[in-house]
């Protein structure tokens, strides 16, 4: 049984969510049949990477691509001809996945070399597709340099990374470059609802979104998520997740900052201690606050920053942090901060987790 993630891949780029501004200009080169030598795919996990680099293939060698004029225009594979079903299934001899975490080396470049110089088989265009580039070594990079540097016509490569800044500038700079966007959190609810429907998954509204929340801008990590919570086989609720992934969803975290924000230290215990009681990781729990006091901190300092804060938030957790910020001191607020970052570095080696947290919320509470 495939998994979500591979079930759900897109296969076409009007499918590739998230990404408009690199869609419009692949589909109108794809339309023109105007392909690189060679491209360089950078951003963070689960934004479309690799997915990307298998549409390029698609399109490269697609059979009614090729044969009729009118379809190429639309810049996107038919998904109907034997390359496009190859390339989907994984079987294509002449698109060759490396994943330079675990290849560093340099004798897999030295096979890309010698792999650039012999023909396609079956295809029109060999794809070499080479994940996590940044992960090559010095000597694998100086190999790599020579083959964009006089690379063969019917070769095209994809270098897929994390972190542009490790790979060097004479690499970067004979490809074409694309910066993939982190996924905003609304993309990855409106996905994760249509496949929950779709596989006919009962899962409350908050749980899904605690889910994408958990993916942090990547795809593959939310559906990954989903499809581990699936497996409960029963109405899955937003404490399913919790209890499974290990996190505390975002209410509680607003509710306990917000007691904190009020300044009422006796409701702020209690409910700590019931968040201890129900068996929440108190670790995670203050990760979050942390997380959460800085947003409410910097909109209060920024409103600005709302814009940028809709990528990753629903419009109620928005609106919850605005009515918190105007709850906050801004001093106060960044020693509350700082008590809470020197109690989350105590908690994770203390046999007793909530002594940490309860220490700081108080100090800074009795002020």
């Amino acid at each position: 049984m495939l998994a979500i993630y591979r079930k759900y891949r897109p296969k076409t780029f009007e499918e590739l969510l998230g990404q408009e501004h690199i869609v419009e200009v692949l589909k109108n080169a794809a339309a023109q049949n105007k392909f690189a030598h060679a491209y360089l795919f950078y951003g963070p996990k689960g934004s479309g990477k690799t997915t990307a680099a298998r549409l390029i293939a698609k399109l490269a060698n697609c059979e009614n691509r090729q044969k009729d004029e009118k379809f190429r225009a639309k810049g996107e594979p038919c998904n109907k001809c034997s390359a496009c079903q190859q390339i989907d299934s994984g079987q294509a001899l002449d698109v060759i996945e490396i994943d330079a975490a675990s290849n560093r080396g340099i004798d897999e470049i030295r096979d890309l070399k010698e792999g650039v110089k012999i023909s396609p088989t079956s295809f029109q265009y060999k794809i070499f597709i080479i994940d996590e580039t940044h992960m090559l070594t010095r000597e694998a990079f100086n190999a790599l340099l020579k083959t964009l540097e006089e690379p063969p016509k019917q070769v095209i490569l994809i270098l897929a990374t994390t972190e542009f800044e490790k790979v060097p500038a004479t690499i970067s700079s004979r490809t074409q470059r694309f910066h993939f966007q982190k996924i905003s959190l609304d993309k990855i609810i409106g996905k994760l609802t249509r496949v929950a429907a779709e596989e006919k998954i009962k899962i409350a509204p908050d749980a899904l979104e605690l889910i994408a929340s958990l993916g942090e801008g990547s795809f593959r990590d939310s559906e990954s998520l989903l499809d581990q919570i699936a497996s409960l086989d029963q109405d899955i609720t937003i404490k399913d997740v919790e209890k499974i992934a290990g996190k505390v969803g975002r209410k509680k975290t607003s509710a306990l900052a917000e007691l904190i924000f009020k300044n009422d230290l006796e409701k702020s215990l209690d409910y700590l201690n019931e968040l201890d009681r129900e068996g929440q990781n108190l670790v995670e729990l203050n990760k979050e606050l942390i997380h959460y006091i800085r947003r409410v901190l910097t909109l209060k300092l920024n409103p600005g920053i709302e814009e940028l804060y809709k990528k990753e938030l629903t419009t109620n957790d928005i609106e919850i942090l605005k009515n918190h910020a105007a709850l906050i001191n801004e001093s106060k607020t960044m020693a509350l901060l700082k008590s809470l970052i020197r109690a989350y570095s105590e908690m994770r080696y203390s046999p007793f987790a909530i002594v940490p947290l309860e220490i700081a919320i108080i100090e800074n509470l009795k002020k």
